[in-house]
């Protein structure tokens, strides 16, 4: 600690990243210390604050007309509230010893050191970018940032030509295959899996990939991108894999996202094996009594395998930031962990997991039975019943709950919430056949099809452990 302020009753909590994690902490910290007692600062390599980079994709569609929509607080609100934001600025180093980072005015260049007495890290994650001849061409974009998607759209709207490549089949790739659909253009996904949705079992991905395809969107599986090839002009031009070329007037990456560690490692800040800074249940960075971390820069622990994952989410990102604020503006709070939670949609199709997937409790090393039931998502007889998958994994012998993956129409996907509180309570599949939910016609049927999973999954445990 700076003893000069401390001893002035003035200390100075320094917040890199001013994105759901950091500007959560920072007005966190500043509800419990006034501007007397807690000065803060926070840099922001960005021109936007606390925004909802998961929106973005429906920004670009055009179901979110305006871009502001986005963003939860603005600069602006954050400075009245007595937190030094300073925006277009970024830290390039932590000076760990002294306690200290130094930060580059990107505008300017202009380099100044700021000292600290507390620190919190929310770097978030970047988009993967494959090392590929054309990758950092024109028309080639990443997607992360209301920056990106600004670029995004001005590319759109210059482009003469309607076809687009979307590399990767995950949550991003997904949302943006059907965004660019929305946008009028003719959309192939190139994906390395068998099936997208890799968050899925395959065989669930499989309905994903059909709605996909129902949607227009060419899907190309088990194919890797070799060369973003490009024209006479230097813009992009098609994406190639071993033995085809797929013509393209953009591409758009949703590869996934790695740890923004980047500054932490320079450090000698503790990082995880999926890159990811580890910190103890108050947020703070392992052997550093000052130091806090959180978001998609953080590892966590998941509560079914007892393993330290990476889940980059924003509902994660918003509760490391109170849990933080809390323990930095003095007070006391703890981060449990996660059971991986996750919601998302194609077309009307809702996509939902929970907990591990069958690669995930093999990979734990944990024996396992399961199910999977088709139901309705209300009495078959009530108008507008459509049909649900349900996929539920129990432990063998103990029948504790693992996992469940869920794909249907309208009122599938929020139901996987049952599962996630189960699976958090450490619930026996046998116990969750007694849950009193909640029931009517236009609802569920008279057994949810969540419970009806559940009763199946209990009786395989019994079966194959009596």
């Amino acid at each position: 600690m700076n003893m000069s302020r401390a001893r002035r009753g003035r200390e100075r909590l320094v917040v890199i990243g001013a994105d759901a994690a950091g500007m959560s902490a920072a007005s966190q910290a500043r509800r419990l210390r006034g501007p007397d007692e807690l000065e803060i600062v926070a840099f922001e390599r960005g021109r936007f604050t606390s925004f909802s980079a998961c929106g973005i994709p429906y920004w670009v569609g055009g179901q979110v007309p305006d871009r502001d929509a986005l963003v939860a607080r603005t600069p602006e609100e954050h400075r009245a509230r007595g937190i030094d934001l300073r925006l277009r600025t970024e830290v390039t180093e932590i000076d760990v010893a002294r306690g200290r980072v130094r930060a580059r005015e990107l505008d300017s260049g202009t380099e100044t050191w700021t000292s600290y007495d507390k620190l919190v890290i929310a770097t978030g994650a970047r988009p993967v970018r494959p090392a590929l001849p054309g990758i950092d061409a024109p028309g080639v974009h990443g997607v992360q940032t209301l920056d990106d998607g600004q670029e995004l759209l001005d590319t759109l709207a210059r482009t003469p030509g309607r076809r687009a490549v979307v590399v990767g089949a995950g949550y991003i790739g997904v949302e943006m295959a059907e965004a660019l659909i929305n946008r009028g253009y003719r959309v192939t996904v190139v994906n390395r899996g068998r099936e997208p949705m890799a968050t899925l079992d395959a065989d669930m991905g499989r309905l994903v990939r059909r709605a996909m395809e129902g949607l227009g969107i060419t899907m190309v599986n088990d194919t890797e991108v070799t060369e973003v090839l490009t024209g006479e002009d230097g813009r992009v031009r098609a994406v190639a894999v071993r033995d085809a070329e797929f013509p393209a007037d953009v591409v758009v990456l949703g590869i996934g996202v790695r740890p923004e560690t980047t500054l932490a490692q320079a450090a000698g800040l503790p990082l995880g094996e999926h890159g990811g800074l580890l910190t103890d249940r108050a947020m703070r960075v392992r052997g550093h009594e000052n130091i806090w971390a959180g978001g998609d820069c953080v590892e966590v622990l998941d509560l079914v395998s007892g393993q330290y994952r990476h889940v980059p989410l924003g509902t994660h990102a918003n509760k490391h930031g109170q849990i933080i604020g809390t323990n930095a503006g003095g007070g006391y709070a703890t981060f449990p962990g996660v059971v991986g939670t996750a919601v998302s949609k194609v077309c009307d199709l809702e996509i939902a997991r929970t907990g591990l997937r069958e690669k995930d409790a093999r990979r734990a090393g944990l024996r396992h039975e399961t199910v999977v039931v088709e139901s309705t998502s209300r009495a078959g007889y009530y108008p507008g019943a459509s049909p649900m998958t349900v996929k539920m994994l129990a432990e063998h012998r103990t029948g504790r709950l693992l996992g469940v993956q869920i794909v249907g129409r309208e009122g599938a996907g929020k139901r996987v919430d049952i599962a996630a509180v189960a699976l958090t309570a450490g619930l026996t599949v046998e116990q969750m056949t007694f849950l009193d939910l909640g029931y009517a016609p236009p609802f569920s049927p008279v057994w949810d099809p969540v419970l009806v999973a559940a009763r199946k999954a209990a009786s395989k445990v019994r079966e194959n452990t009596s």
